[in-house]
């Protein structure tokens, strides 16, 4: 297997014991914040596979917790993430799920504030790295690296073509594009990824646009 890089082999720079369990489980959960855009009041975390047998022992726990806290993996205040999260006055879940993964290192978050709720699940796998996997019951294929914006929208004809031209107007290439659907005309999810951050003016453009539900940053 090629690595791109040193810390793909040694791992990141990080509060153990593990970059798998630990370092990925914080950063899961900061690109899980990235997308929710605001503190969450409520976190459900629901660990499966490998993570659902040691999410304990190897840390995973306070390591999701204090990603979505939006703490970076080499953090001091790790360890002690789940107070961080009372003291903040934020409910804690945390379930061990039996139902086998399609990965072992497999957790989803649920957050919620309010009326915006968010559920995203993700996979840890391995040296820190990390892929998100599902969001809102759609398939993702997102490793964070890179920039991007996610967009719920109703299938409708004109929103693509909206979304992308307006990207065009302030000069942002795309990358990468997927579309997926629950079905002739109902909701989308659009994920298209980007050679720059998009700017949150845009972002609030395209929130403005006919038939746009959400739109969500990750800036890579």
């Amino acid at each position: 297997m090629p690595y791109r890089s040193v810390f793909e082999i040694i791992g990141p720079v990080m509060i153990g014991p593990s970059s798998s369990h630990t370092a990925g489980a914080v950063r899961l959960g900061q690109l899980a914040r990235g997308i929710f855009g605001e503190e969450p009041g409520e976190i459900t975390v629901r660990f499966y596979g490998s993570f659902a047998q040691t999410y304990r022992g190897h840390a995973t726990d306070v390591a999701v917790v204090a990603g979505l806290l939006n703490f970076q993996t080499d953090d001091a205040r790790i360890p002690d993430s789940l107070e961080h999260a009372r003291e903040r006055g934020i409910s804690v879940s945390l379930i061990p799920e039996a139902d086998p993964p399609q990965h072992p290192n497999t957790l989803a978050m649920e957050l919620a504030n309010g009326a915006n709720t968010l559920r995203v699940t993700g996979v840890s796998l391995g040296g820190g790295a990390v892929r998100l996997t599902e969001l809102e019951g759609f398939p993702l294929n997102l490793t964070g690296e890179n920039p991007a914006i996610l967009i719920l929208h109703l299938d409708t004809p004109g929103v693509v073509a909206a979304v992308t031209a307006r990207l065009a107007q302030n000069e942002i290439n795309i990358s990468h594009m997927g579309l997926s659907r629950r079905g002739r005309g109902k909701v989308a999810l659009m994920v298209i990824e980007t050679d720059q951050a998009v700017p949150k003016e845009v972002a609030a453009e395209l929130m403005g646009a006919r038939h746009v539900i959400r739109v969500a940053l990750l800036q890579g």
